[in-house]
């Protein structure tokens, strides 16, 4: 049980991921109006690889059970599930945003020839205000949903 509890894990970090990388690759890139099929999909697969490497060495489930125990919170209720959401997304997305705008700073910075009129920490702040609002309901909505797809794929219904 404890073993594919384990690859459950796995799964849901590598599916939540993935998920949270495609949408943080589309949402900051269009909130500063510079979206491109390239910058998205350099931006994917950056933000995937970060994500897929934070869900596989940090135990996101361990850690928001951990939490939720300590509240007294029982599994599945809506408070619950907010609270699992809040600290995934706080474990995830600033790296994710970090990584993403320092990615889309660099590439601007290159281009212009380091003549580009931005600053880092306005732009980090601003795409990790959005990041934060976006990726909290995305967890909220989805993570229940893969979570009852892998038990179900794995046999722990």
């Amino acid at each position: 049980m404890d073993e594919k509890m384990r690859i459950i894990g796995r799964q849901m970090g590598i599916r939540m991921g993935i998920l949270m990388s495609f949408f943080m690759a589309i949402i900051g890139p269009l909130s500063a109006g510079h979206l491109t099929i390239p910058g998205f999909i350099s931006g994917f697969i950056i933000s995937s690889i970060i994500s897929i490497i934070i869900g596989l060495i940090i135990p996101v489930g361990k850690v928001t059970g951990a939490v939720c125990k300590k509240l007294k919170l029982e599994r599945g209720k809506l408070l619950t599930r907010i609270v699992e959401s809040l600290i995934s997304d706080i474990i995830y997305t600033p790296v994710m945003t970090l990584a993403m705008v320092a990615f889309a700073y660099n590439m601007a910075m290159r281009q212009s020839g380091g003549m580009a009129q931005i600053s880092f920490l306005p732009m980090f702040l601003h795409s990790c205000i959005i990041c934060f609002v976006v990726a909290f309901f995305l967890i909220l909505i989805f993570q229940p949903l893969f979570m009852k797809m892998l038990m179900k794929k794995n046999g722990l219904e």
